[in-house]
């Protein structure tokens, strides 16, 4: 495990992590259907051991943004860039933008422009992963085989593309092991060792939940995507939850990058926070520049114009409910 290291809450300005060291970036991404803009010219940055959170009313573009970064959907305009590696940079990322390329890795660094890839070779190369707002486990398969089958890859190459699985070579047999290993690890974080045999069907909406979050983490990946991941939970799961994704930040060095309507959740464990709003940024920084931002609480009230809020009494309510679950309004982007 790599050990994340300096995780203090940034105080913006130069210092702030997404800032100076992104591992991905969003420029000026725009997606339209038809006549539709449902993201427009949106920029922000996800720091490199953040949990970064994308926030917003229903409707104001969340998913649009998650489903361009994963490779669901092609954005009619933008770049997107994941970085393995420290830093910016920015030179290779010219380098690749000017080439035509996809992607470039020289060791451990690499540059991922994930609007030319598609979405296998985005979860394969760029190691990015994602869950989705509506459970997609394989139902009929036990919890400890959904987390291998989020190991195909591996197990493939080291199976030399079945010849090596049929007649049980020693290198598949190790690779095998080695997955079997970290399915187990991930059960025992999440709590889920006790069902193990258990189809994931079976498993209680929670747990399933969980399921889900470990599966993507057996693919390794650099940033992990969770598209409301507290969604239906009660306080105690939400709760569990939370640790959750702080170890995952903490003791694997994998960076986040959340939606979620749950602000009891975002304002707990987000170091950075992005506000959508009609598919249009207004609002990006640490919690508590967001939760004070007048254009935030104009959004979330449903108010045209910021002016219309009596501001020193709604920012008093609007702080006492974000430390509680559910002060937006549920749903879906």
């Amino acid at each position: 495990m790599v050990a994340a290291a300096g995780k203090e809450a940034p105080t913006g300005g130069a210092s702030a992590r997404w800032e100076s060291d992104p591992i991905l970036s969003v420029e000026h991404l725009t997606m339209r259907f038809g006549g539709l803009v449902a993201v427009g010219d949106l920029s922000f940055n996800a720091g490199r051991g953040d949990i970064t959170a994308l926030i917003g009313p229903n409707g104001a573009g969340k998913t649009t943004v998650f489903n361009c970064v994963t490779g669901f959907y092609k954005p009619t305009e933008g770049r997107i860039v994941m970085r393995h590696g420290p830093g910016r940079q920015a030179e290779t990322v010219e380098e690749v933008t000017n080439s035509g390329l996809r992607w470039k890795k020289e060791g451990d660094k690499g540059i991922f422009l994930l609007e030319r890839m598609p979405d296998h070779e985005i979860a394969h190369r760029a190691k990015v992963a994602r869950t989705f707002q509506n459970i997609r486990l394989f139902g009929g398969m036990t919890a400890l085989e959904n987390l291998l089958v989020a190991q195909h890859n591996p197990l493939v190459v080291a199976s030399g593309f079945t010849v090596g699985g049929i007649f049980g070579l020693p290198s598949y047999r190790k690779a095998e092991q080695a997955a079997i290993e970290k399915a187990v690890y991930w059960l025992e974080r999440t709590r889920l060792i006790d069902r193990a045999d258990d189809p994931a069907a079976d498993l209680p909406y929670g747990a399933q939940r969980r399921l889900e979050i470990a599966r993507a983490m057996c693919t390794d990946p650099q940033l992990l995507c969770l598209d409301e991941p507290a969604a239906g939970l009660n306080p105690r799961e939400s709760a569990e939850l939370n640790e959750l994704l702080k170890f995952i930040r903490d003791e694997h060095g994998t960076s986040v990058l959340l939606i979620e309507h749950d602000m009891g959740v975002v304002m707990e464990i987000s170091d950075h926070i992005v506000v959508l709003d009609y598919g249009v940024k207004i609002s990006d920084g640490d919690a508590e520049t967001v939760r004070n931002d007048p254009n935030v609480i104009a959004a979330y009230l449903g108010v045209e114009e910021e002016e219309e809020i009596d501001i020193p009494e709604v920012l008093e309510d609007v702080s006492a409910a974000a430390g509680k679950a559910g002060t937006g309004k549920g749903g879906k982007a």
